[in-house]
């Protein structure tokens, strides 16, 4: 089994447990099927970037985070930075937040540390 695709799934599962969403919820917000993202989860199937970049969206996370952990885009690559993420975790794994004010507060985190060029 590719280690790379065990870790994906293990942090895709950690995320969706961390938002409080069970594997149906997810399947249904990103679009693909139970069975299937049952599979990404164990580490059994390599998903596409575009089911990656689906599943980026149901779990309010970019879809950089999963490309890399997938390997499909080089780490060194990725504009995500560890200090991002460790803000996202950290909202996520707040027990005082509602799911409705993690994903609010997560939304506006990202417009400030990824803004729009205009």
């Amino acid at each position: 089994m590719d280690k790379r695709l065990v870790d994906l799934g293990d942090f895709i599962r950690q995320r969706r447990e961390a938002t409080q969403q069970s594997i149906r919820d997810l399947s249904r917000l990103a679009g693909v099927s139970n069975p299937y993202l049952s599979q990404i989860e164990r580490g059994l199937r390599k998903p596409s970037a575009e089911i990656l970049q689906q599943i980026a969206r149901a779990l309010h996370v970019s879809a950089e985070t999963l490309y890399v952990r997938a390997g499909i885009l080089d780490g060194d690559s990725s504009r995500a930075p560890a200090a991002t993420q460790s803000v996202e975790e950290a909202v996520l794994a707040d027990p005082l937040l509602s799911s409705e004010q993690k994903n609010s507060l997560l939304s506006v985190y990202r417009t400030y540390v990824n803004p729009v060029a205009g």
